[in-house]
């Protein structure tokens, strides 16, 4: 159970960085949505802001990767 509500913010996470029209709002949400989940991960351990530093980044990379895979770049 103490793992629950980290694993379901970050599936929340990842759902939702795909939403946005251009590549600048699909990193932007990436990034937004990465640093808050990582806040709260890293708020059990008692690094918040370590936490959503390290989510920003996943999360930008996440966004950069969903805007790539919308333009059709990972196709076969």
């Amino acid at each position: 159970m103490r793992f629950a509500i980290p694993l379901l913010a970050a599936a929340f996470a990842m759902t939702m960085v795909g939403c946005g029209d251009t590549s600048r709002s699909r990193v932007a949400s990436g990034t937004a949505i990465g640093a808050s989940t990582g806040a709260i991960i890293g708020s059990f351990s008692g690094s918040a802001g370590t936490g959503a530093l390290i989510g920003a980044g996943v999360g930008a990379l996440g966004g950069v990767l969903v805007d790539e895979h919308q333009r059709g770049s990972f196709s076969r």
